[in-house]
């Protein structure tokens, strides 16, 4: 993906990533990805939440997933 193409999100994650990989200063980096995922996706779900007003079905319908993997998402992030 073009960076001149990404959405504000995107260019956000960009900037994060190139950072932490600056910062290790030749330490190398390990699980990235999930790093990443982790670090996105919790505050997500909690954002979602509180738009719906604690709505859970809504929430699922929102993030494009079933209600059962968000409720399974909401323990696994201890989000309540």
């Amino acid at each position: 993906m073009n960076a001149s193409n990404d959405n504000e999100i995107a260019t956000c994650i960009r900037k994060a990533i190139d950072k932490y990989l600056h910062d290790l200063d030749g330490e190398k980096p390990c699980h990235i990805y999930e790093m990443v995922l982790h670090s996105v996706e919790k505050p997500l779900i909690e954002a979602v939440i509180q738009h719906t007003n604690g709505n859970q079905t809504q929430a699922a319908t929102l993030l494009g997933i079933n209600r059962n993997t968000l409720r399974n998402k909401m323990k696994q992030y201890d989000i309540k």
